[in-house]
């Protein structure tokens, strides 16, 4: 039997009684390491120990470094470092503008994201999760802190596969599973092996500006786990915006699916 076209298949299912495409929803299992009724699916009667949790209200813009001047790069190794030198001459010879194998509306995913000075983000708290709302490609950022255990076989993601917990008034947060067809920094490549490690705290001497200690991990790619600090000022009263960059992405593609630049 022949596949149906894409806009047939849609014809076909919306005259299908209603009554019919209703089933019952299987449930997940519980995620890894945690019981039935354990996981952040269950609020019920735990609102309350978010009073304990620090005040993170408002939205938050990043901070450029204090006193400017480039920062340390991390120190590739092996053909990471080959591909990098490349992508350096590259932007040498073509006036900052080089060939992506995405679209230039596809959001940086982690880390780079988390380092993104120009769109601000949110935090929401809720039982077993904090929540990141970005403003920028209006991505969504979950951080478990439910007691759940990364799944033994994640797949990749931009953002990642994030658990957490407080330490104080300190999150500290542990992502794994990032897409490895996206930059650790700015035209870095990393191996499925990428981890970072966040540890996000209000700074004491001004609780308007939060502090994100952040370490990235590849032994295949780096010489040696990279340090990098984030900084982020509240803006009390502020709310995000609509961000929708489909709607001016309009270079064109090549037969390869690589972007091209008019």
């Amino acid at each position: 039997m022949p596949r149906l076209a894409p806009f047939a298949a849609i014809a076909l299912a919306l005259a299908v009684p209603a009554a019919a495409q209703l089933g019952a929803v299987t449930s997940s299992p519980p995620p890894e390491g945690l019981g039935e009724g354990e996981s952040a699916g269950y609020p019920k009667g735990r609102y309350a120990e978010l009073e304990a949790l620090p005040d993170w209200g408002g939205i938050w813009f990043g901070m450029f470094r204090p006193g400017g001047g480039a920062p340390e790069a991390p120190r590739l190794k092996g053909p990471y470092l080959a591909d990098y030198d490349a992508y350096r001459q590259a932007v040498i010879d073509n006036d900052g503008l080089v060939p992506r194998n995405r679209s230039n509306c596809a959001p940086p995913g982690m880390p780079v994201i988390m380092q993104t000075f120009q769109y601000p983000f949110e935090f929401l708290f809720t039982p077993g999760r904090v929540t990141i709302n970005q403003e920028a490609w209006m991505q969504t950022r979950t951080i478990w802190t439910d007691g759940r255990e990364h799944p033994e076989d994640p797949d990749p993601t931009y953002m990642g596969h994030s658990i957490g917990y407080w330490d104080g008034d300190a999150l500290v947060v542990d992502t794994i599973a990032i897409d490895d067809s996206l930059d650790l920094q700015r035209g870095m490549g990393h191996s499925p092996e990428f981890r970072v490690t966040e540890r996000i705290q209000l700074d004491p001497e001004d609780p308007d500006v939060l502090v994100n200690d952040m370490v990235l991990y590849d032994e295949e790619a780096l010489e040696e786990p990279f340090h990098v600090t984030a900084r982020y000022g509240r803006d009390r009263n502020g709310t995000l915006i609509e961000f929708q960059c489909s709607e001016n992405d309009r270079n064109p593609v090549d037969e390869d699916g690589h972007t091209l630049f008019d």
